[in-house]
Formats: structure tokens, C-alpha cells, sequence
């Protein structure tokens, strides 16, 4: 609970370092379960009030997880290891089923064919059913969110899909163009951060949370959520599909430039600049590995990883102030857990290296 007066210290950082990431998942995620597990059982309830033919086809999404940790930090906030009850399960099934949407419509975006191991449902069954069936995801969560006594839970799930889609449009338009940093960094907290927040925000309202740290701990998950999505961006790029288990390279396909782009145009000379926007602008896969080369030699992962272990920083500040009851001490872990995920994607995860 999160208003616990039980005082756990942080864990030291040199014990962060000697744990594997799944690891350090496993350890995180085992006091929390009952309550994931209890989502997962929900959001499949959900489901089955769609029309039986489209039904089948959202348990497909639904069914396929990934960690959850959009649910996962609704009950760090709302300190769900200590029991909860139903409507903190609803709002974690509302921004689950947000964000699901979004996935399918990202995968129709980005032309992805896999996605954690499976094929997408745009693969399955082509573009018009899929977005047409996360339009329906949308709506039911929308449909969940007016059904709580307050008008507030439905009020913020509206405004944060608006920000979610209006930050995909913004990412949409830009490309071809060659983006700030500052732009970047406003795009991917209004398509991804602001869904994090989100779910600590009503993790504290719906939880066990002090009334004043909501503020702080959405400020929390919006920097935790900027973290991800660079990792994310960074993991589009110098990752594998084999580790990843989804599409990767769509990113320069659709002519994104993401935040490690963005440190190579930053590092180049004027000239180089333009030879480098100019192929990216008509990136073809056999550039892969002249564009690998370039990454490596300004070590753009490296400093990329320096720019995600800032935000995580800025996460934990967030919770400083508050008593390190266990709730907190996960959410600290938390973003520990994502600082893992990147080193390890820097020792672990060669470049792709397709010829020339």
C-alpha cells in the first residue's frame, strides 16, 4: 500500500546490475500477479460481449499479452499486493484495451507482420477488418470508462486517447521531414507515455495511494513510458526479430526518425548530414549496413542509452518523496528493470547486418 508506513530501502545498484532482466521481472511481477491475472480473466469477459465472429478475432489480441505493464502499473499505484478490489481491475481492462487498440492500428501503420511471435491481425485478415476492430476495442473501453460512478475515469481515458492518436498523426506527418529532438520527445510521450501515466494516475485514485501523490506518480509513468518507447525505438533498429519477436525495421521503412537518428544527424558534419537524410528519405534495406556502420562509429546506441537512463532518473525522482512503502520500492524496481533491458540490448543484441 502506498500509504504504508513499512520502510523498504532501495536495492543497491550494484545488486541491480548482477540480476538478469527476466529475473528482476519475475521477482517484480510475483507480488502482483493474483491482480494481473485477474485483468487478463476481465479483459477476456470484455470480449465475449463483442458479436461471436469478431469476438474470436479480438481473444486473438487479447489472448497474445506481452507483460502488461500498462495494468502491471496500475497496481504498483494502486498497491495491489495487498489485495484490491474490482474497479482497480477495471481501469487496468480500460487502458489495456486502449492500448491494444492502438497496436493493431500501429501494425497496420507500420505494415508489421509479427508481433510477440504471432502474426498480426492485419496479416490475418487484412487492413479494413483490423481497423475497423480497433475502433471497436476503443470504443468498449470508452463504454467501460462511462460506466463508473464518476465521470472523471471516462473524462481522462477520452482526453488520453485523443493525446495517443493525435501523437500518431503528428509522428505520421513528420515523416519525410527531419524532426528536433524536443519535437521527438513531445511525439512519444503523447503516443506512448501518456497511457503510463494514465495508469498510475488512476491506479492512485482507484488504489490504496495518497490523494497527493497522484500528480507525482503520473509525472512518474509519463517518464517511465518516454524511457520505454526509446527503448523500444532503439530496439527497431539494433535489434533482432528472432529476440524481439515482432517486426523490426519499420521505423526506417516508414521513414521515422527516431531518437537514435536523431544522434546521428546531431553528430554528422553538415555534409554527411545531407547524404544521410538524403538515403534515409529513400531507405531501401540494402542500406542497412552502411547505416550500421555510421550508428557504430558515433556509439549512437551508447548515447542513446545515456538519453534513456537520464528519464529513468527523472522517473525516480518523482517517487522521492514518497514513503518507501513496497508499492514504491516496485515502482524503483521498475525502472530499474528497464535500465537492464537496455544494456542488455547493448552487450547482447548485435546490429542487423543485412548486405549491402
Amino acid at each position: 500500500m502506498l500509504a504504508s508506513k513499512v520502510d523498504i530501502p532501495p536495492q543497491p545498484s550494484e545488486d541491480r546490475k548482477s540480476i538478469a532482466p527476466n529475473e528482476a521481472w519475475d521477482q517484480l511481477v510475483h507480488p502482483y500477479q493474483e491482480f494481473l491475472d485477474a485483468v487478463s480473466a476481465e479483459l477476456l469477459v470484455q470480449v465475449e460481449t463483442f458479436e461471436p465472429e469478431i469476438a474470436e478475432h479480438a481473444t486473438y489480441v487479447i489472448s497474445n499479452p506481452g507483460k502488461r505493464l500498462r495494468p502491471l502499473l496500475v497496481g504498483l499505484a494502486g498497491g495491489a499486493h495487498l489485495g484490491f478490489e474490482k474497479p482497480l481491475v477495471d481501469v487496468a481492462v480500460v487502458i489495456e484495451m486502449v492500448h491494444l487498440a492502438t497496436l493493431v492500428h500501429d501494425d497496420i501503420l507500420d505494415a508489421a507482420e509479427i508481433r510477440r511471435n504471432r502474426p498480426t491481425l492485419a496479416t490475418k485478415l487484412g487492413n479494413d477488418v483490423t481497423v475497423l476492430l480497433g475502433d471497436c476495442l476503443f470504443a468498449h473501453a470508452l463504454r467501460l470508462a462511462a460506466s463508473f460512478p464518476t465521470t472523471k475515469v471516462c473524462h481522462a481515458v477520452a482526453e488520453a486517447t485523443k493525446r495517443v492518436c493525435s501523437g500518431e498523426i503528428l509522428q505520421t506527418l513528420n515523416q519525410t521531414k527531419n524532426p528536433s529532438r524536443p519535437a521527438y520527445l513531445r511525439i512519444i510521450e503523447m503516443k506512448t507515455a501518456e497511457l503510463f501515466g494514465l495508469a498510475c494516475e488512476l491506479g492512485a485514485l482507484y488504489g490504496s495511494a495518497h490523494p497527493e501523490h497522484s500528480e507525482a506518480l503520473r509525472k512518474y509513468g509519463l517518464a517511465l513510458g518516454t524511457a520505454y518507447q526509446i527503448y523500444d525505438d532503439c530496439l527497431d533498429i539494433f535489434g533482432t526479430e528472432e529476440v524481439s519477436g515482432k517486426s523490426l525495421g519499420t521505423d526506417l521503412v516508414k521513414e521515422k526518425h527516431t531518437l537514435p537518428i536523431l544522434i546521428l544527424l546531431e553528430e554528422s558534419s553538415e555534409t554527411e548530414k545531407n547524404q544521410i537524410i538524403s538515403k534515409l528519405n529513400q531507405w531501401d534495406r540494402c542500406h542497412t549496413k552502411w547505416l550500421m556502420t555510421l550508428l557504430k562509429r558515433q556509439q549512437v546506441l551508447e548515447k542513446s542509452r545515456d538519453v534513456v537512463c537520464t528519464i529513468l532518473s527523472d522517473a525516480q525522482a518523482c517517487l522521492d518523496a514518497m514513503e518507501r512503502s513496497q508499492s514504491v520500492a516496485a515502482l524503483y524496481k521498475l525502472s530499474d528493470f528497464l535500465e537492464l533491458k537496455v544494456d542488455e540490448m547493448a552487450l547482447t543484441l548485435a546490429p542487423r547486418t543485412e548486405p549491402d
